[in-house]
């Protein structure tokens, strides 16, 4: 395949070349790239990858679906063919955003029907003992679980605190399985810090990135934030300082944070923060990468996530492991496509203002994949850890390529899909011998909606995420009829 022309992004006055996973470049050309700059995103892939690699094999379904008994193949079949009828999903995200939830017979009804299809089918269980009896089940099937506590836009120190304590009890709750059975406890900083003060965090460490004199005294040790790309319209005008029971409620929010990892810490699972909409975003880096100072001096302990659909997200990066290497430090990082599409755009279409997120699919993928390029080649200097969460087959070949050229094992690098999506991904991942998780959220129905609701968008659709999974379950489904006929 053709090397990819070198790109310059916008990152005045950094430039860095990138070339995505699907290119190939000989010993020389590779050795002389990573000369250029350490700056730069570079390229190592030999032209194939060592006789000795495995495949991922998704065309043998006997195999990928081996561990999953009939009525499960049947059940999940069918919720994502229902997911994917267009109408179904129209009528019923309008009800469950309409005032009919209001009405508590129709909300009772509607929580009912949830619950016993979509619900269980994309969520672990309303709490952490159900959700822990989930991960040990998949466990059994040769894939862990990234376990997210799900509730999202905490209002007060109250709700900040009921939600810590519960992701406390998930910790220990974990405990009670296999050791490496939970590969990650999840954490979405907005559940342990007022939503609103989280944003009025984010207006000041944007106006602070377009004015570097103004002065936050209450901001902690982090690590760069913004690109030159990242957008700051959400702060068209200078706000107002926070007052001192803000600042005491930032402390508690950051003592809630430094509770929690201590506690993963002891039962030696490590703590991945989610990444959110772009508004509140520049807080939960902050957050992220001050922990990541704390805890990530030996090993990649508190993991960040990175959003490949944003525009900025090759040159944040870029930043953060920079950061993170001159700290002496090791980045963690999720790296996702993203999952706030249509929010973000409305809201930057209704500012005036150019949309944060790539202008095509395509760009998107490319983003991606040189994100991924650019981890694994950090994992083979020692100096960066990553889950690559993909749905995306062709993403996912093309770094397993990679990561068995590079001689990449399981320590630093983790597969991840999200429970209930991509089966058949996972499963060929963990036959080629890749470690894989599946990011499953709980909490009660009520506090899930908001999760439940963006899974209908992704598999809305023939053509959908959920295309390949239909399809092979279909195959599976006829041979094991044929099979049992016979």
């Amino acid at each position: 395949m053709a090397s990819r022309m070198v790109r310059s992004l916008p990152l005045n006055p950094l430039r860095f070349r990138c070339r995505s996973l699907n290119s190939t470049a000989s010993s020389d050309a590779a050795a002389a790239a990573a000369a250029v700059s350490p700056l730069n995103f570079v390229e190592k892939l030999s032209p194939a990858a060592p006789a000795a690699a495995k495949t991922i094999d998704l065309d043998n379904t006997e195999r990928l679906f081996a561990g999953l008994p009939t009525t499960k193949l049947l059940r999940s079949s069918a919720i994502l063919h229902a997911v994917a009828v267009e109408p179904t999903v129209d009528v019923g995200s309008w009800v469950m955003r309409s005032r009919l939830m209001d009405v508590a017979p129709v909300r009772g009804a509607v929580l009912r029907v949830v619950k016993h299809t979509f619900f269980e089918h994309f969520c672990a269980g309303e709490d952490a003992e159900e959700a822990v009896r989930t991960v040990g089940k998949l466990n059994r099937t040769g894939l862990r679980g990234m376990l997210d506590y799900a509730p999202e836009d905490a209002e007060d120190n109250e709700a900040c605190d009921r939600n810590t304590a519960e992701f406390l009890r998930t910790v220990e709750s974990a405990r009670s399985l296999p050791p490496s059975s939970v590969s990650f406890i999840v954490v979405k900083i907005t559940a342990i810090c007022p939503i609103d003060l989280l944003g009025r965090v984010s207006d000041l460490l944007r106006w602070q990135c377009k004015d570097p004199s103004f002065q936050l005294p209450w901001k902690r040790d982090s690590f760069p934030i913004f690109s030159a790309s990242s957008p700051l319209y959400h702060t068209p005008r200078q706000p107002e300082h926070l007052t001192p029971q803000e600042e005491r409620d930032l402390l508690l929010a950051h003592q809630r944070l430094q509770t929690l990892c201590q506690k993963c810490q002891e039962a030696n699972i490590p703590l991945c923060v989610d990444a959110e909409s772009t508004a509140v975003q520049p807080g939960i880096d902050y957050f992220t990468y001050a922990a990541v100072i704390t805890h990530n001096k030996h090993e990649p302990f508190v993991y960040g996530t990175m959003q490949a659909y944003r525009k900025d997200a090759r040159e944040r990066l870029l930043l953060a492991s920079e950061e993170a290497e001159k700290r002496g430090v090791v980045m963690g990082i999720k790296l996702v496509r993203g999952a706030y599409m249509p929010s973000e755009r409305k809201l930057a279409d209704s500012l005036g203002q150019e949309s944060p997120i790539h202008n095509t699919i395509q760009d998107t993928h490319d983003c991606y994949n040189e994100c991924a390029s650019f981890m694994l080649e950090k994992i083979t200097s020692r100096s960066g850890a990553v889950v690559l969460a993909t749905h995306n087959v062709k993403s996912g070949k093309l770094a397993a390529a990679k990561a068995r050229d590079l001689g990449i094992g399981n320590q630093k690098l983790e597969f991840a899909q999200l429970y209930g999506m991509a089966e058949s991904f996972s499963f060929g991942l963990r036959n080629a011998g890749f470690q894989v998780s599946k990011y499953m959220p709980f909490g009660n129905v009520d506090m899930v909606i908001p999760y439940l609701l963006r899974r209908a968008e992704e598999n809305r659709g023939m053509l959908s995420a959920s295309t390949l999974d239909r399809q092979l379950m279909r195959k599976e489904l006829w041979r094991r009829l044929k099979a049992a006929t016979l």
